[in-house]
């Protein structure tokens, strides 16, 4: 499997890429080409087409969690498979997965809606929707981990923001977290989104699911923005114990938690146009 950093908030000395708060990655895996994310604007389409990589022919597009950051380069990817059905280019009629609550409304204090911003019939008019919350094998050793169950009581603690369902609003634990997991030679690697469930919780769930306790590498968003101390030393316990053979730890994981974690793992650079091979 070929993984590509389409997105991040990094980019790579001499690699002319967009970076933004925000992340999205291109999966090859066998004649298959997954996204996983899209950021919050078209930075990642543009980012594609400097690789020579055209997304009007992917065949799914994976969502991790409904936040903005995450989803709202739904919108340009729609409007490039609309102009493509005009100017009868090739395309495709890509899956959407993800978590059946992907398009509830959320919001935060008075920002107004952190969520999606398109409506399940608008994306329905392009690609074919489907809400999982269990696991999901899209290759023999490639598995959407659906709904994470939650064990760590260090992690996810505190909530985002609220999620809006039938009238009601209640504190959003975002419980449509998810994340990717891949069966390699040399262990398991974990794709995530913002591991808003808990890295650790991904982790774990992962190895289950797949039956590999063997871990290669780990790579997306921990969710160590100014975390707890608790959550902190938890995370860093856990790693050192978890010995993966390397981490790649990006988007919402700040400085002071890069630090700690490289020395609890080997932390590997992350920025848009990075591209990772794994046998």
């Amino acid at each position: 499997m070929k993984l590509t950093v389409l997105v991040d908030n990094n980019t790579l000395t001499d690699r002319y890429f967009l970076g933004e708060p925000g992340v999205s990655y291109l999966l090859e895996e066998g004649p298959q080409k997954i996204l996983f994310d899209l950021g919050y604007s078209d930075a990642f389409l543009i980012n594609a087409r400097k690789l020579d990589q055209n997304l009007r022919l992917v065949d799914r597009i994976v969502l991790s969690h409904a936040h903005l950051d995450h989803t709202w380069g739904l919108e340009p990817l729609l409007r490039l498979f609309g102009e493509g059905k005009i100017e009868s280019l090739p395309h495709s009629r890509p899956v959407l997965l993800a978590h059946p609550l992907i398009f509830d409304s959320r919001t935060e204090g008075d920002l107004g809606e952190i969520g999606m911003n398109l409506s399940r019939e608008q994306v329905e008019k392009h690609f074919t929707v489907d809400l999982r919350r269990e696991p999901v094998w899209l290759s023999d050793r490639l598995v959407y981990l659906g709904e994470i169950e939650r064990i760590h009581d260090f992690e996810n603690r505190t909530p985002v923001g609220l999620i809006h369902r039938g009238g009601e609003a209640r504190p959003d634990f975002l419980l449509d977290d998810t994340a990717l997991a891949y069966r390699s030679g040399q262990g398991l690697v974990i794709i995530t989104g913002c591991s808003h469930s808990g890295i650790c919780n991904i982790i774990d769930y992962a190895r289950r699911i797949c039956g590999e306790e063997r871990v290669a590498d780990v790579i997306g968003g921990f969710h160590l923005l100014n975390p707890s101390r608790e959550q902190m030393a938890g995370t860093l316990d856990y790693f050192k114990k978890l010995r993966p053979s390397e981490i790649h730890a990006c988007h919402c994981v700040d400085l002071a938690s890069r630090i700690a974690l490289a020395g609890a793992a080997d932390l590997k650079e992350v920025g848009a146009g990075l591209s990772l091979i794994f046998h």
